[in-house]
């Protein structure tokens, strides 16, 4: 992360994705597949020894040999209509635009009920021993068990998350670079995906 001024002496603070080039490497139809999607690979230097044989075979007939990070993208009417092997670039994204960012978020690893579930948690003082502690999960008697999804302490992070709406800021087509206002999900150097806004 790191932060732009605009024309008007705005600071705003944006984050720095490095989005591309990818590749099309496989494009799915529904007479073959069943419906319609494209595979995107991102392109990154791979070494050979790291993919095995049928996927080196598989990136071969896209002539996407170094493709690192594939996610399959499901197609929408009005799409562009992609084939195997051409290339997305960040210049389809323009300043202004509005994109959803879905990532894996960072891991907390064991979260209290407080840090995960924002609960309040007991008085701090005049002797009281119920400071951190999650209260009653559940009645004696009836139903004399603990519903499932009761929230408590537990694993906290590590979860895909979806930020919707975030705003494109600048695009530089020729480092393959694009500034999103705010934060989006997981650590530095993470992958995520970005889409135009749905909603």
């Amino acid at each position: 992360m790191t932060q732009v001024f605009r024309a008007d002496g705005q600071v705003v603070p944006v984050t720095l994705l490095k989005a591309g080039p990818c590749v099309v490497v496989q494009r799915k139809t529904p007479t073959t597949d069943g419906y319609d999607a494209i595979q995107l690979g991102l392109m990154e230097f791979a070494k050979a020894r790291h993919t095995n044989k049928p996927m080196t075979g598989h990136l071969k007939k896209a002539s996407a040999e170094g493709v690192k990070f594939l996610r399959e993208i499901k197609m929408r009417p009005g799409d562009d209509d992609l084939q195997q092997g051409d290339r997305v670039l960040v210049d389809q994204f323009k300043p202004n635009d509005k994109v959803d960012v879905i990532g894996v978020s960072k891991g907390r690893g064991f979260g209290s009920i407080i840090k995960r579930h924002h609960f309040r948690g007991g008085p701090g003082s005049h002797g009281s021993m119920f400071h951190r502690a999650p209260g009653s999960i559940g009645a004696s008697s009836f139903p004399s068990r603990v519903f499932p999804g009761t929230r408590m302490a537990g694993h906290l992070g590590t979860q895909q998350v979806t930020i919707r709406n975030l705003e494109v800021v600048e695009v530089d087509a020729e480092d393959n670079v694009m500034m999103i206002k705010g934060a989006v999900p997981g650590p530095n150097g993470a992958y995520v995906l970005v889409r135009r806004a749905k909603r």
